[in-house]
């Protein structure tokens, strides 16, 4: 039954105001029509619900093994916390959601189960429990993830078929509940998106997904609790102004448990009225030697077991205490199923993770909203692309896993994409909060207008980078907004050939062309570029291609280079960043002056015919990169929009 992921509040910019600074986010949504069929002709709504009784709603009739089964704790006339699910009978199950009204889990194994929940309605404590029996029969069709959602979150739904089982075959059809719009064509479809529809009170929508194998139907069900939520203000100082996930501090004994989520991942977050560093100052503030509970103690998750990764990434992947000094100058970290893709902001002083960066089971990764990058299509009318990808003795670094493995990775797997992700930023966090700033910060200043008084005073690293050493290239600065803004190209720009932009790209002194996008951009893609390089010896990729006009073509190389940040003319830049965003990386500069030269691609051969072009070709590192190879996920997708890692940091000015 079920793949509850919640697409996330997609944005890039969104407007907002303030007495002293403004700063933009754009918020984009999905559009399309629906592809989905009805059960009949009948509107939605005039369906009879799937249930009319409160308590414990159960989906899981007839259920066989490796068939999601969702268990719903359903009173919609009343106020429901404090809830508590627990196994009490059966073989043991995964189910990550256990404060939710709403958990879904997978049993392997034939025989009776029982569970058990606990909550306070309307004030007081009560207990439900419920029991059911899984027959030996194996599932051919497995719809995932059934969960509890807020009216107006994004949701995400995938489908796992057996071998024998046609992908073209796939149907989706809406049940029951109220009127869902799919976001594009679903026939066909792995997975599928919508946004929550607008509730009066809980309401469960249901789904039914088939496919066959040209002889015989298999099909599945999948359900979804639409909570019922108070209304986003329309007013335009409201900070987040399309629905946030429910989300909680992972340490509930926190000294900012009270505060943490009010200031930092809410709806009801005003610029006018957003928190004070005397509310939620910056860790440096409190230390400047911060141990990871003091880090975790400003963490805010959707689901416990992204902060229990987040904890482990600190504990065991910090040798240097990179990462520990950079979160200094932050607020807090917020990760969210609903956060993609990855952001800082100064409006809140947090950065925000892409729980995708963090799963180790199917099951964890079961709780997080897929959708697609939002900027998938943008740049679509170039007539080149500039792909681009971290690499490693001769081989990609990192590993991409298809939707439709169920695999079960080390946290080594995504240790790559992960510390890049950091280090990109907290290179934001450290732009607008560089240490210089730190014992200077007014306490009674909220946190947006602390950094628009540093940058009113002495301006900030990123501004201070691009007087002392420029990105010129006016071609480039339009072509960028294009493929990573989303503006329309012009004739002219839509006439540049692969020719073209190599000859406006590779005489400049940026890494990668997402350096073009802003200043800010620009110095923390300096940084993550050069920390990947210094910390773990992978180099980054990038060229200038074609633009491939269908999934038959290839990307064939004009011009491309590996090692960018070895250039002449970018080291300056690279060491102006670093010797800012970390001073405690003491080598850094040694580092950087002996950085070897770039590495030409060969042009006319594909990329993918440029990937062993390193002088030296050794053994993958198998400390890092385990035998997960032999399973044929290795990450190859073309990265073009903007990093697959990485995003814009919301400046106050450009």
């Amino acid at each position: 039954m079920n793949t509850m992921h919640l697409q996330p509040n997609i944005f890039s910019h969104k407007k907002y105001r303030t007495i002293l600074a403004a700063a933009v986010l754009i918020i984009q949504g999905c559009g399309g029509g629906s592809g989905a069929k009805n059960k009949s002709n009948e509107p939605i709504d005039t369906f009879t619900p799937v249930v009319t009784q409160t308590g414990i709603i159960a989906f899981n009739e007839n259920s066989k093994t490796n068939q999601p089964v969702e268990l719903f704790l359903y009173y919609p006339d009343d106020s429901l916390n404090n809830i508590s699910w627990q196994q009490t009978a059966g073989n043991a199950v995964v189910f990550l959601a256990n404060n939710s009204k709403g958990i879904a889990f997978t049993p392997s194994f034939a025989g009776d189960y029982s569970f058990q929940v606990s909550f306070n309605r309307n004030g007081q404590s009560e207990t439900l429990s419920h029991s059911f029996t899984v027959s030996n029969e194996n599932s051919q069709i497995a719809a995932r993830l059934g969960h509890a959602v807020l009216e107006g979150n994004k949701v995400s739904l995938r489908v796992s078929l057996e071998d024998d089982l046609l992908q073209n075959s796939i149907t989706w059809q809406q049940l029951s509940g109220p009127n869902v719009t799919f976001n594009e064509a679903t026939d066909g479809q792995y997975a599928v998106f919508f946004t929550a529809p607008a509730v009066s009170a809980d309401s469960l929508v249901t789904f039914s997904v088939s496919a066959t194998n040209g002889t015989s139907q298999q099909q599945d069900t999948v359900a979804i609790l639409v909570e019922n939520a108070a209304s986003i203000s329309s007013n335009e100082n409201i900070a987040y102004d399309t629905r946030l996930a429910k989300v909680h501090p992972f340490n509930a004994n926190s000294p900012y448990a009270d505060v943490l989520v009010d200031c930092v991942y809410s709806n009801a977050i005003d610029f006018r009225t957003s928190c004070r560093l005397n509310d939620l100052p910056l860790i440096a503030q409190d230390t400047t030697n911060p141990t990871v509970e003091d880090i975790m103690n400003r963490v805010v998750v959707s689901h416990d077991w992204m902060g229990q990764r987040f904890k482990e990434f600190l504990q065991n992947f910090d040798p240097q205490d990179d990462f520990k000094n950079l979160l200094r100058a932050t607020t807090a970290i917020v990760i969210s199923y609903d956060v993609r893709p990855s952001y800082y902001w100064v409006v809140t002083g947090a950065i925000h993770l892409d729980p995708n960066n963090f799963w180790l089971t199917p099951d964890e990764r079961d709780t997080i909203n897929e959708a697609p990058d939002y900027r998938a299509s943008f740049g679509d009318s170039l007539n080149f692309a500039m792909p681009w990808r971290y690499v490693k003795n001769n081989d990609y670094a990192s590993y991409y896993y298809p939707g439709n493995s169920r695999v079960t990775r080390s946290a080594n797997d995504g240790l790559y994409n992960l510390a890049s992700l950091m280090y990109h930023e907290l290179a934001h966090a450290n732009d607008f909060f560089s240490q210089s700033t730190w014992q200077n910060l007014n306490r009674n200043d909220r946190i947006l207008d602390a950094a628009d008084k540093i940058i009113q005073s002495t301006g900030i690293p990123s501004d201070l980078l691009s007087q002392s050493y420029p990105l010129n290239g006016a071609e480039m600065y339009g072509l960028a907004k294009v493929r990573y803004q989303g503006e329309t190209a012009t004739s002219l720009e839509k006439s540049y050939s692969p020719s073209d932009v190599s000859h406006f790209f590779s005489p400049e002194h940026a890494p990668q062309f997402y350096n073009y996008t802003s200043k800010r951009e620009d110095y923390a893609m300096l940084f993550d570029g050069f920390m990947m390089k210094a910390r773990y010896n992978v180099d980054r990729d990038i060229a200038v291609t074609n633009q491939p006009q269908s999934e038959s073509e290839e990307h064939r190389v004009n011009w491309g280079q590996r090692g960018r940040i070895g250039d002449e003319n970018i080291k300056p830049r690279v060491d102006y960043v670093t010797r800012r965003i970390l001073p405690e990386f003491t080598s850094a500069a040694s580092i950087i002056n002996n950085l070897s030269a770039p590495i030409a691609m060969e042009p006319g051969k594909t990329w993918n015919e440029n990937l062993a072009i390193s002088p030296i070709i050794n053994q993958l590192n198998t400390g890092v990169i385990n035998d997960i190879s032999a399973k044929n996920i290795k990450q190859n997708k073309i990265n073009l929009n903007g990093q697959m890692f990485y995003e814009k940091a919301i400046p106050i000015r450009q």
